[in-house]
């Protein structure tokens, strides 16, 4: 390797390192933004000069959501604090067999001393093929909250900066590889398929589904889709998410699951003290509290047999369609988002989601 070679790979560790590393002591509400930036699934723990602590990934917090952790304890609350790392000057061939071997996407690379010399992803050591996924975007609601913007177009054409919404969906979609995507279409669906055509302007394959006789909900117009093959993201044509999907599928894999369910963890302020009680008798007085929920967050994947629990031309919301997988016994999950998400729902909605999205170019 020549010395400007050499130099240019010191640079882009430097900047690798530069944008996961963090004090132990860090919250995990102050981290996700952190994770979401560097777009990498990881975060190290370090103190001092590098000196490495643990490791924090995506799935970590994503497990302690689940459990209901709070997002105010410290990040070394949940991390892994004795993870596998490699020697310095590990060999790919290695890296990856410790990568498999351990089931990690993620190698910190550790000196003699304990400090972080660089960070290993499994992505850098192999081609990724594209995801065995299609998409469906819902696209067909009529936008009443958002009027009069949506008078003359369908929610998931608004602009954002100086492109559509569903712009930005569909080239995440594609980063993700993605390849195949079909929307939905009841209210103004003219205007969506005058812009995008068949895709091929966007890097993707696109479709439209149409024969909506009247508003069928947000799962009704899946049973209109040909029959399907591959697992299926589907995603409401209001969302403004950097939600990784491979994550998100790989999950849904390795729990078997007939429907994943993405959620987001919303904390309800009540604004008065809440008295718990056993009968007639005082138990506790809680000043103000907050009570984490998770809430749904209109991202699903689905396998080809769900589809077969929906009429033709019925009327049918998502979780209806849940609760009848859920009856005949199939395996649903959920996958707590913890990247950017806004719901376009009304004008602040809107008004916040363009001002996030600037933020990100």
């Amino acid at each position: 390797m020549t010395e400007p070679e050499m130099n240019d790979s010191r640079i882009q560790v430097q900047g690798r390192l530069e944008l996961v590393i963090i004090s132990p002591r860090l919250l995990i509400s102050e981290a996700l933004s952190i994770l979401d930036r560097a777009g990498m699934g990881v975060l190290l723990l370090c103190e001092g000069d590098r000196k490495f602590v643990g490791i924090l990934t995506d799935g970590d917090i994503r497990r302690a959501i689940i459990r209901g952790v709070s997002l105010e304890q410290p990040c070394m609350a949940i991390a892994s604090l004795e993870p596998v790392v490699a020697p310095v000057n590990i060999s790919p061939a290695l890296a990856l067999h410790l990568m498999d071997h351990n089931q990690v996407n993620h190698l910190p690379v550790v000196d003699a001393e304990g400090r972080v010399a660089d960070l290993l992803l499994r992505r850098d050591l192999i081609f990724q093929d594209q995801l065995a996924l299609s998409a469906v975007i819902m696209a067909g609601g009529l936008g009443t909250r958002l009027r009069p913007l949506t008078e003359a177009l369908p929610k998931p054409m608004l602009p954002m900066g100086n492109r559509p919404l569903m712009e930005i969906t569909i080239d995440r979609l594609r980063q993700a590889g993605i390849q195949d995507v079909l929307v939905t279409t009841y209210y103004r669906g003219e205007r969506i398929k005058e812009y995008f055509g068949n895709g091929s302007k966007f890097g993707i394959r696109m479709s439209y589904i149409e024969g909506e006789e009247y508003p069928l909900g947000t799962a009704g117009a899946l049973g209109l889709l040909p029959p399907q093959k591959r697992t299926m993201l589907v995603i409401n044509g209001d969302i403004l998410t950097t939600t990784n999907y491979e994550t998100m599928y790989d999950f849904h894999k390795k729990n078997q699951a007939v429907a994943t369910v993405a959620v987001r963890q919303y904390t309800l302020k009540v604004p008065y003290g809440v008295v718990e009680c056993e009968g007639l008798f005082f138990r506790e007085l809680q000043e103000k509290p907050t009570i984490p929920l998770l809430v749904n967050a209109g991202i699903y994947l689905l396998e080809p047999s769900a589809l077969q629990l929906i009429g033709h031309q019925e009327c049918l919301d998502m979780p209806t369609l849940i609760r009848r997988l859920k009856e005949k016994e199939q395996i649903v999950v959920v996958f707590p988002i913890i990247e950017q998400w806004l719901d376009i729902g009304d004008h602040q909605a809107y008004q916040q989601a363009q001002i996030e999205e600037a933020e990100q170019r």
